[in-house]
C-alpha cells in the first residue's frame, strides 16, 4: 500500500525537506513506519517524542495504516 509522509520541523530537515510516498506492507503500523524511517534516516533515532497524525488524527504506535493515508510527522514544539 502507498502512504504519503509529510514531515514538519526537525523531521523535515532530516528528510531534506521533502514529502515522500512509501510503499508499505498492507498491515503496516505506525511502529513499523518508525522502524523504516530510522533505517532510511538514522537521525530519526535521536527523536524520541515524535507524534504521528494519520489523516489529521493523532494515532498510537499500534494503529494500522491504510492505502492512501497521509501521515504527518510532528516533532516536539517548544517556545518561549
Amino acid at each position: 500500500m502507498k502512504i504519503k509522509i509529510v514531515p514538519f520541523g526537525i523531521a523535515k530537515e532530516i528528510m531534506q525537506g521533502s514529502n515522500i510516498t512509501l510503499d508499505l506492507d498492507v498491515s503496516a503500523s505506525i511502529a513499523d513506519l518508525k522502524k523504516i524511517l530510522k533505517e532510511e534516516y538514522p537521525d530519526f533515532e535521536r527523536l524520541n517524542s515524535l507524534k504521528f497524525a494519520i489523516n489529521e488524527n493523532y494515532e498510537a504506535d499500534h494503529f494500522q495504516m491504510q492505502e492512501g493515508d497521509e501521515v504527518v510527522i510532528i516533532p516536539p514544539v517548544s517556545g518561549g
